[in-house]
């Protein structure tokens, strides 16, 4: 059975095939290519990706980073399509889909809404309460550099906290685009952000996401 983090796999391998190497992204200074070779490095080499987590290894994964982006941009793409090798921790069905699932939906949505003709993509409710799930148990984490209270809700009326403290921006949106919000692309979210007018600029500069 396909897994949402398969699907997401190959849709954005389809995405960054065919948007070329120089396609824009919503990630400052990277191109697609600098987009694909990121995650290729996170799920196949574990000693660099820990930058990711630790600062004081960040230049260390941008080295790395930046290596892989100087392969052939086919082979990137094939690398990301087929998935990592057998021992990495990521080949595991259950951590590939927990830990991928929403990083392979932010990347796809970073290269689509980074060009001019880009499109809403349609979330189906299944897929949606996925990202919901994963949103609950990463909220903290997500939030924990916000300057103010943050909440996020789903139209329905279901909250989770993101980061405590006063006053509190509220962002109402569906599960994919609070996904996008909490992990640092506030501006390119369809979200609602209610509280004072101060505090949701602060919410929307923030350095949010891991």
């Amino acid at each position: 059975m396909t897994t949402h983090a398969q699907r997401e796999r190959l849709l954005l391998a389809d995405l960054l095939e065919h948007s070329g190497p120089d396609a824009p992204t919503l990630c400052e200074g990277w191109t697609a290519r600098d987009l694909a070779a990121h995650v290729v490095v996170r799920e196949r080499r574990g000693d660099a990706a820990a930058g990711l987590i630790v600062p004081q290894l960040a230049d260390r994964l941008e080295r790395v980073r930046s290596e892989y982006a100087r392969r052939p941009y086919e082979e990137l793409i094939q690398l990301i399509r087929t998935g990592p090798p057998r021992l990495s921790p990521f080949a595991l069905k259950q951590l590939d889909e927990a830990s991928n699932t929403v990083e392979f939906y932010v990347h796809t949505e970073d290269l689509r809404r980074a060009q001019p003709d880009w499109t809403p993509r349609g979330v189906d409710p299944v897929f949606a309460d996925a990202l919901w799930s994963r949103l609950e148990r990463a909220a903290r984490v997500l939030g924990r550099r916000s300057p103010v209270g943050l909440v996020l809700r789903r139209p329905d009326g279901q909250t989770v906290v993101a980061h405590r403290g006063s006053p509190v921006v509220t962002v109402t949106g569906e599960p994919s685009e609070l996904a996008l919000f909490a992990f640092g692309r506030q501006a390119a979210a369809d979200v609602l952000a209610e509280g004072e007018k101060s505090a949701v600029a602060e919410a929307y500069s923030a350095r949010l996401g891991v």
